[in-house]
């Protein structure tokens, strides 16, 4: 199943050379993959995803783990952020 990881400003150091211009890596992964198991698989210590998208819909830490991807879907990771 065909779907897209997004990894945005210091989370974009664990895509592959290649994948950090664009800032995002297609992904071929089997069905009933959840959210966490593409951030341990990719390297992503999981503290480090502060703001997690599943196609522009907020997925909360309790729920990553249970969340499948779909076809598609587009997930989208942002580490913590400070600033003022």
């Amino acid at each position: 199943m065909k779907a897209s990881l997004k990894l945005f400003a210091s989370l974009s150091k664990y895509l592959p050379a290649e994948a950090q211009r664009t800032s995002c890596l297609e992904l071929d992964l089997p069905p009933g993959t959840t959210v966490h198991q593409v951030i341990v698989g990719h390297g992503i210590p999981p503290e480090l995803c502060s703001l997690v998208l599943l196609n522009g819909l907020f997925i909360p830490p309790g729920e990553r783990a249970s969340r499948h991807i779909s076809e598609g879907d587009v997930l989208a990771l942002w580490p913590p952020v400070a600033g003022g």
